[in-house]
């Protein structure tokens, strides 16, 4: 898997992007890519999202609404792409796409859509505060 690290774009944070090849084994019987493996990758994608942004330990807390639209095929590549599209204050929204890619003729469609929620957590697993840039201080627990 192939990671590319995001520029800051006016003040924003680009998408992280994820690159990886389907091969047999991420396939199910139908010789496409397995719903449980593409699932996992999302979740790596909007832990590394939110890890950049919150620059502290993260966990996920649920996952929204995930809509399959295409099956990817085995040789086609994926991209995926995470987005923070929500801080609150100690969890945030990681929005992912998972763009299917035929390597040979080089059509692109959109294969998976889904949301999860991240918690910011302290060493002792409680929630922190997500601090306002990537930049300010530290995080702080969050009491509640």
């Amino acid at each position: 898997m192939s990671i590319s690290a995001p520029r800051k774009t006016g003040g924003e944070e680009a998408p992280t992007r994820f690159v990886e090849m389907i091969f047999p084994e991420q396939a199910n019987h139908y010789g496409t890519l397995f719903g449980g493996h593409v699932l996992s990758l999302m979740g790596k994608a909007a832990f590394v999202a939110a890890t950049r942004r919150a620059r502290c330990a993260v966990v996920m807390a649920t996952s929204e609404k995930v809509e399959f639209h295409e099956p990817v095929r085995v040789g086609e590549l994926v991209e995926l792409s995470a987005e923070v599209t929500r801080v609150g204050r100690s969890s945030m929204t990681v929005t992912i796409e998972v763009i299917a890619e035929a390597l040979i003729s080089g059509e692109r469609r959109l294969a998976v859509r889904g949301a999860f929620e991240m918690v910011a957590v302290a060493a002792n697993g409680r929630p922190i505060r997500i601090p306002v840039s990537s930049t300010s201080t530290p995080p702080q627990e969050v009491l509640s």
